[in-house]
């Protein structure tokens, strides 16, 4: 059975800092490229980030470049998100997601863990 579970979420302030993480299994962790989704009541699903399987490609909105960094771990199944200069509009509940791969097409998602959520304070 394939799980993704995050966890790092909380509550802090503005101008801060977190780290988010997503443990993963149940497939082969290392061979797929997965991503950060955030959702907000008022602006719905956003994608985040992503990171190719072998952590090389990296991509992020432009609502979190030069802030947050992605990355991960596959000797431990794990993605990471490093969050700083943290803002009021990044409050949202923060999912991990594991894309399809047809050959070299990534097609977003077929799994989502359940979420953490991120709240940051002005």
């Amino acid at each position: 059975e394939v799980q993704l579970v995050e966890s790092g979420g909380g509550l802090v302030q503005f101008g801060g800092s977190l780290r988010l993480s997503c443990a993963a299994s149940g497939f082969t962790f290392s061979m797929y490229p997965v991503a950060w989704v955030r959702q907000t009541p008022g602006k719905g699903l956003e994608w985040v980030s992503h990171i190719g399987s072998d952590g090389r490609s990296t991509n992020y909105a432009e609502s979190v470049k030069g802030r947050f960094a992605i990355s991960r771990n596959n000797a431990q199944n794990t993605l990471y998100l490093q969050m700083n200069s943290l803002k009021p509009e990044d409050t949202a509940v923060y999912y991990c997601a594991k894309y399809i791969t047809l050959g070299s097409v990534w097609i977003p998602f077929d799994y989502w863990g359940q979420g953490t959520q991120v709240t940051v304070s002005s």
